[in-house]
């Protein structure tokens, strides 16, 4: 999954256990495409830091979902959207249940 993909997908689930902070860093980034530079002369510290931040940010989100498994679940869910052997369904959504 391309990394701009996947790092929406974890905000859109986890987003609101960041800071607003982090929260805004990584809205900037991800969604509105702006560089690095962009964001630190938008809030006046050094493009490394910010740098820093999102990679902090993305180390939040994947750490989340290796401790959660919402993504995982969700994926896992749609691909049983297609199954039309109501036992294999039965058989998936248990596992999904109890990973």
């Amino acid at each position: 999954m391309e990394k701009f993909v996947y790092y929406n997908l974890l905000f859109d689930i986890y987003g609101d256990l960041l800071t607003v902070k982090e929260q805004e860093y990584f809205s900037l980034y991800y969604e509105e495409n702006l560089t690095l530079q962009e964001i630190a002369d938008n809030f006046k510290v050094s493009k490394s830091y910010i740098g820093n931040m999102i990679k902090k940010i993305e180390i939040k989100l994947n750490d989340l979902e290796s401790k959660l498994h919402i993504l995982e679940k969700r994926n896992n869910l749609e691909k049983l959207l297609k199954v039309d052997d109501i036992s294999q369904i039965h058989t998936e959504i248990n596992k999904i249940i109890f990973m």
